[in-house]
């Protein structure tokens, strides 16, 4: 059932699934599919994005790169998955856009073009909606500034818009981010590739590496340091700046991140199994598939391929993901595990709650910064529905099991937090509305047909 909430923004009502039975089809990496459109813009060349995630994140990646004068072609499109195919004039032909560049809701496209346009020397303004001007900038700002770009935002250069002024002859760095963040990281490696000199991060948690695997694949060597002390260490990745991308034909695997959420409906409803199909393992972003097997859900992983996951890292691992209803336990989720799964905590804690037990979120106060305030976000939520959830300024208590009541949940226009609760519904009792759950669609279009496809 579709409504309308009082901002005129598609609500849904979600009720109990009697039994969850399929194959949901998955949106592409959409980590992936920005970065992919990104290096192929910086590339000299036609590139061929196959299967990149059609949501209106990774649209507005392709509008701010065809501002700057790349080519960006829709091949082809489903409503879910699109291929694109972008011709670029290389970096040095990319030129100063008409306007202010639109990154609509997504964080990863201002960030990482911000890394780009801090070597091309024009000024660019990057804006976007109410969401993405309470997003932090100053920790990109730092390292940009420091490689010689001038970045200016409001609220003492902290909140968008941000103003990016280039500079031709950037310096290289050597830089220890100060929140374990792949954005961050990939705007400095990205930045670097025009720089003077060898640029390092250097990160404390080991955040996804995409951009490291991708860059090697176009021909750029990008070096990776181990741990320096037995209890983890700070991790260091490192690149020379002047080398030239080439142009890559690239098949987007399906979003980890997306299939979280039936990873958790499989595993918490009483009668379900669920399989998807090749989705992205990459060691960096499958902790969510880790978690919910040490919370006792019942997966069953087949590697898709011949390339074992290690022996080349320019690629991704895939795998095909069996989910069947479970008996869930709690367990203990430090900052590190945290870190990993920092877009996965929602949905992993809306499967605390019906784990035995009690399951402990520590050090998860960058959830704060997402698309909403996600600890408030999902505390609120899940109360509402009965669950029984503490929170201790960035940390996070659930006590379960508990059988879950139908309410009406606010989502505050956050992707993750209105497909949370859309799985919650469908174990809850009576019905569960969702204000505004058209923003699924900002990562998973068609994320709700697909929901009442499984249980039908």
């Amino acid at each position: 059932m579709t409504a309308l909430s009082l901002a005129g923004e598609p609500s849904r009502s979600v009720s109990r699934a009697v039994h969850l039975r399929g194959e949901p089809r998955l949106p592409g990496d959409k980590s992936i599919s920005h970065r992919a459109l990104i290096l192929a813009a910086l590339a000299d060349g036609e590139s061929l994005i196959s299967g990149a995630g059609d949501g209106r994140d990774v649209q507005a990646t392709a509008g701010v790169l065809a501002a700057l004068g790349v080519t960006v072609e829709r091949a082809r499109g489903d409503g879910l998955n699109v291929d694109y195919r972008v011709a670029s004039p290389g970096v040095d032909g990319l030129h100063e856009p008409d306007g202010v560049l639109d990154c609509r809701n997504s964080g990863t496209s201002l960030r990482l073009c911000s890394g780009v346009l801090a070597s091309l020397a024009f000024l660019t303004v990057l804006d976007g909606d109410v969401s993405l001007r309470s997003r932090p900038v100053a920790r990109i700002i730092e390292p940009l500034r420091s490689m010689g770009a001038a970045l200016y935002a409001r609220r003492s250069d902290t909140l968008p818009p941000l103003v990016v002024i280039g500079h031709h002859r950037l310096r290289a760095i050597d830089f220890t981010t100060r929140v374990p963040s792949a954005q961050v990281k990939s705007a400095i490696l990205l930045a670097g590739l025009r720089a003077e000199g060898r640029t390092t991060v250097r990160e404390a948690v080991a955040t996804r590496d995409h951009t490291e695997r991708m860059l090697r694949s176009r021909g750029i060597e990008v070096r990776r340091e181990p741990a320096t002390t037995s209890g983890g260490g700070p991790v260091a990745w490192t690149l020379d700046g002047g080398a030239r991308l080439r142009p890559l034909d690239q098949k987007v695997p399906a979003d980890p991140s997306a299939a979280a959420f039936w990873l958790v409906a499989g595993a918490i409803h009483p009668d379900a199994e669920l399989t998807l199909r090749a989705v992205g393992v990459n060691p960096t972003r499958r902790a969510a598939i880790d978690l919910l097997t040490r919370m006792g859900a019942r997966i069953e992983e087949t590697p898709v391929g011949e390339t074992p996951e290690d022996a080349d890292d320019t690629g991704e691992p895939l795998a095909d993901l069996t989910v069947r209803s479970s008996e869930l336990h709690g367990i203990d989720l430090g900052p590190d595990d945290v870190a990993a799964a920092i877009d996965e905590i929602p949905i992993l804690c809306l499967a605390a709650t019906q784990a035995s037990g009690k399951t402990a979120i520590r050090g998860a106060g960058e959830l704060r910064n997402k698309e909403s305030d996600r600890i408030t976000g999902i505390v609120n939520g899940l109360r509402a529905l009965g669950a029984r959830i503490a929170v201790n300024g960035d940390d996070i208590d659930i006590q379960g099991p508990d059988q879950l009541v139908g309410s009406s949940i606010q989502t505050f226009d956050d992707h993750r937090l209105a497909m949370t609760f859309a799985v919650a519904g469908l174990i809850a009792s009576g019905s569960t509305s969702i204000d505004r759950a058209g923003s699924a669609a900002v990562s998973y279009p068609c994320f709700f047909s697909e929901l009442e496809r499984l249980r039908a």
